[in-house]
């Protein structure tokens, strides 16, 4: 079996070894010489895209992860939806994200929730599922779209910040979030890998929505420092990025993933994430 990995970021290097452990080949696409240098390292085959032509790749895979994020258009599907229309393959997955869903005032959402996305990167994501599910139905790409929550896990957790004195409580009334950890993440992906079914929609997300402040807070108790100031939203002074996230406060249903594929979640809440994190890092 043969997955190829169009995009390999955090999310495609954790389902990566689950999958060489298997005796699967896995090649994953990169802009840069120094990733394809690290993603070489870990036995993925590594491949510099844009700048190398993916369709004799895509005739060879029987496995296909998308994680590239749209612009104005999905660069994947303008430049390979032909091929992949083309290919034969068992398994198709496009890394999404709840963003689609827009903002429910911490109201909970679900698979068959309506798309309402309140920013500019939600819709982009709205736009680029539309365009393959139509290509799904013209061609039989058989496509599984994961929405993933907000992913944590290695060398993106609270610690380093709180650490270093750096984190806040920012405090928006009402707000919650959903998370992922980045493992929980590949096993999903692995078990949809296991039990397909075209067409599937997926939200990938912990079984605990949880206001920000009360993840930093937990950070600093486990680390046995103090707890970082809380400071208002409007008080924070974030970047428009940073603002964006705070512009969607929802909880994310996650039962698909355990009644269809079977999932059991390794780490189902944030604390049990953090601890985690923790032992991995001392």
């Amino acid at each position: 079996m043969r997955l190829l990995s169009i995009g390999h970021g955090y999310s495609a290097r954790a389902l990566a070894p689950l999958l060489l452990a298997r005796g699967w080949e896995v090649a994953g696409t990169t802009r840069s010489q120094e990733k394809a240098r690290d993603i070489e390292a870990t036995g993925v085959r590594p491949i510099l895209w844009p700048g190398n032509d993916l369709g004799p790749e895509i005739a060879r895979a029987t496995h296909v992860l998308h994680s590239v994020s749209p612009d104005d258009g999905d660069p994947v599907l303008v430049a390979h939806g032909g091929d992949l229309g083309r290919a034969r393959l068992d398994w198709f997955g496009y890394l999404s994200t709840t963003g689609v869903y827009g903002d429910h005032d911490g109201g909970w959402v679900d698979e068959e929730t309506p798309l309402a996305p309140s920013t500019a990167r939600g819709a982009a994501r709205v736009r680029a599922e539309a365009g393959w599910r139509a290509l799904a139905r013209e061609a039989g790409l058989p496509l599984h779209v994961f929405r993933l929550a907000g992913i944590y896990g290695p060398g993106r957790g609270p610690f380093a910040k709180v650490r270093e004195g750096r984190a806040r409580r920012i405090v928006k009334a009402g707000q919650v979030f959903s998370r992922i950890h980045v493992e929980d993440i590949a096993a999903v992906c692995l078990a949809s890998i296991d039990r397909p079914r075209p067409g599937a929609v997926y939200n990938v997300c912990d079984d605990d929505p949880a206001p920000p402040q009360d993840v930093i807070a937990h950070a600093a108790d486990l680390l046995g420092v103090e707890r970082p100031p809380q400071v208002t939203f409007e008080e924070a002074d974030l970047s428009p990025m940073a603002r964006s996230f705070y512009a969607e406060s929802k909880r994310v249903q996650n039962h698909r993933i355990k009644s269809e594929l079977g999932v059991e979640l390794r780490y189902p809440t944030y604390r049990h994430g953090l601890a985690a994190l923790l032992d991995e890092d001392t």
